[in-house]
């Protein structure tokens, strides 16, 4: 994975971690972006999707389009989670770089079953304890080989690493993510 200006070839957490997914790009450090992030994840501010995805498309564009992807497909948030944000961000990113890049985007291949706890203030270790069998993939007859999972905060990979392990088990080839941005530390 690299992050924000793409130099390096990987982070750091890659450099010292075994992932199932094969690789990843995220456009901005967390730090960088934060407030932002937080007011169009938690403060309603679904706007902010046609500037970041533009952005995502443009600065990303290049290499998603090179993973040659069947699908984008966002990071689900649980029906309850859904509800009480009144939508999902990591769709509406999905949707806007979807559109820019013409990449078909699936919303309802993908579910999150397990209510999970907000992961933000959780090590790797409970992270990945959380997500086990947190999703699960309800349309069998769509065969994709090759997706990109889209979200707006990559942090440690637990959430990608689960994703890519269910998508493996149905016949996926390759697992790439984008990320709007990569958490600090990374």
């Amino acid at each position: 994975m690299a992050a924000g200006s793409l130099h390096r070839e990987f982070c750091f957490d890659c450099t010292h971690r075994f992932h199932l997914y094969d690789r990843g790009i995220c456009l901005y450090r967390y730090d960088s972006v934060r407030r932002t992030v937080y007011r169009f994840k938690y403060g309603g501010r679904q706007e902010y999707a046609a500037f970041l995805g533009q952005e995502m498309a443009q600065r990303l564009g290049k290499q998603l389009l090179a993973w040659k992807p069947d699908a984008l497909v966002p990071v689900p948030l649980h029906p309850v989670r859904l509800k009480k944000r009144g939508y999902n961000q990591a769709a509406l990113l999905a949707r806007e770089l979807g559109r820019r890049l013409e990449i078909p985007v699936v919303e309802d291949w993908l579910i999150r079953e397990k209510n999970t706890a907000p992961l933000k203030m959780t090590d790797g270790r409970k992270r990945q304890k959380s997500l086990k069998n947190a999703f699960k993939i309800v349309q069998n007859e769509l065969k994709l080989k090759t997706i990109i999972i889209i979200d707006d905060i990559y942090t440690t990979g637990s959430t990608v690493d689960a994703i890519a392990a269910l998508c493996r088990q149905h016949g996926v080839e390759k697992v790439y993510f984008a990320a709007l941005s990569v958490g600090s530390g990374m």
